[in-house]
């Protein structure tokens, strides 16, 4: 048996497994790292403004009773998982004044 036909690929180097900054890279996507400081600062109060609405419009979703709920409670449940929509949706057309 010749030494191509060998199956062994011990002289062969190891394959490197690119890591997932090196696929970002690769399809055109930034990282965390890669974005400015504006940015980071914008998604992050993206995402702290989107969680204050859902929280706060579940909390009210949960104590007020269901006569002063326009719709059935539970597809309102659904429907505030829907962001951002779904919060800014309840509190405008979902609660009774």
């Amino acid at each position: 048996m010749s030494d191509s036909e060998n199956s062994d690929n011990s002289d062969m180097p190891p394959q490197k497994i690119p890591n997932l900054r090196t696929l970002a890279k690769t399809k055109g996507r930034k990282t965390w790292s890669d974005l400015s400081t504006g940015l980071k600062a914008r998604i992050i109060g993206q995402i702290v403004v989107q969680g204050a609405l859902f929280f706060y419009a579940l909390w009210d979703l949960s104590h007020r009773p269901s006569n002063k709920v326009k719709g059935d409670k539970r597809l309102w449940t659904v429907a505030l998982f829907v962001q951002p929509i779904g919060p800014i949706s309840y509190l405008v057309f979902g609660r009774k004044r």
